[in-house]
C-alpha cells in the first residue's frame, strides 16, 4: 500500500512481515539473523544522509513499543535461527527506542545462546533503562560518523534537541557499566573524511573494544519499504534507489592506518574485511 508523507511516496509495509529476517551476510559478524522491533515503518532518532531505509518516517527519540513480545518471539520460533551466527537488532529504525528490547532478549536467551548483538545510534544510552536492556546483549555498536556538531547535523540529521556530545558523554558513561563487547561504528562519506583524526579523540575517550570503517555500499532508496531492512540481502534489494558516494580504496587505507595508529584499537574495513594490527605500545 503507498502513502505519501512530506510530499514522498511511502511504501507501508503489509501486517503479515514477520519482525525476524535473514540470516543475511555482514562484513562484520557473519551470517546476522535480524530482529526488527519497529516493523510497520521507519522510526529513528537520526535520518542520516546514507540510511538504506531512506528518508526517515518517523525522526524521534521517544520510546514506546512497536511490536508485542510475544509476536517478535513467535517470529523468531518459525525463522531460521538455527542458520545464524549471530542475532541483530536492528530492521526499520533505531532498535533502543523499543521499550521491550529487554523483554525479547531474555525470551531469544531462554532459546538458544547464539551471541545477540545491537547497533544503535546512542541517543538512548543515557537512559537507566537503555542501559538496563543492553547488559543482556553480547555485542553493542555505537555510530559515530561526526567529530564536531556541525558535520553530525549534516551527516546524520538527528532529532531536535539531540547533540553529538551528549551521545559521546553518554557513550564514555556507558563503556563504564557495560559489561559486553562495545565497537564504534564509522561512516564514512566525501562529507566527514575531514573528520577523521579529531574522531580519533572521542574514539579514545569512549575506549571500545573495535573500531569499524565503513561507507555506504547500499543505495538510499526514493521510498521507504520494509525489505530494505535486510538490503544486503539480494532476494529482497527489490526497490528502485540511488547510489551514494563512497571514499576509495586508497582513502579507506588511510582512515584505517591512522584510526589505528592513533587508538591502538582493533581496526574492521569493509574495504579489507579484515582487522588491521595495531602498533605496539
Amino acid at each position: 500500500m503507498l502513502k505519501k508523507q512530506d510530499g514522498a511516496i511511502m511504501v507501508s509495509s503489509p501486517t503479515a512481515v514477520s519482525t525476524v529476517y535473514g540470516p543475511v551476510p555482514s562484513w562484520r559478524v557473519g551470517q546476522s539473523l535480524g530482529i526488527d522491533l519497529i516493523r510497520d515503518n521507519s522510526v529513528c532518532s537520526f535520518n542520516c544522509v546514507y540510511c538504506q531505509l531512506g528518508y526517515i518516517q518517523d525522526i524521534t527519540n521517544q520510546r514506546r513499543e512497536f511490536v508485542s513480545t510475544a509476536t517478535v518471539l513467535d517470529d523468531f520460533q518459525q525463522s531460521k535461527w538455527h542458520e545464524a551466527d549471530i542475532i541483530t537488532y536492528s530492521g526499520n529504525g533505531e532498535p533502543t527506542l523499543a521499550t521491550n528490547l529487554g523483554e525479547v532478549a531474555k525470551g531469544i536467551r531462554a532459546i538458544t545462546d547464539i551471541p545477540q548483538l545491537c547497533l544503535t545510534n546512542g541517543t538512548t544510552l543515557g537512559i537507566p533503562e537503555v542501559i538496563q536492556d543492553l547488559q543482556l546483549i553480547d555485542r553493542v555498536y555505537v555510530k559515530l560518523d561526526a567529530a564536531t556538531e556541525t558535520v553530525f547535523q549534516r551527516v546524520n540529521r538527528p532529532a531536535d534537541g539531540i547533540s553529538l556530545q551528549k551521545i559521546v558523554d553518554d557513550a564514555v558513561k556507558f563503556r563504564q557499566v557495560y559489561n559486553g563487547f562495545l565497537g564504534v561504528q564509522c561512516m564514512f562519506l566525501p562529507l566527514n573524511t575531514k573528520e577523521a583524526e579529531a574522531l580519533t579523540e572521542l574514539i579514545q575517550r569512549i575506549q571500545p573494544d573495535e573500531v569499524q570503517l565503513n561507507t555506504p555500499t547500499r543505495p538510499y532508496p526514493k521510498e521507504w519499504h520494509y525489505s530494505t531492512r535486510g538490503g544486503h540481502s539480494k532476494e529482497l534489494r527489490q526497490y528502485e534507489g540511488a547510489p551514494l558516494k563512497t571514499i576509495s580504496l586508497q582513502e579507506a587505507e588511510r582512515i584505517e592506518a591512522l584510526l589505528a595508529e592513533k587508538t591502538g584499537l582493533k581496526i574492521l574495513s569493509v574495504y579489507q574485511q579484515s582487522t588491521a594490527s595495531a602498533p605496539s605500545a
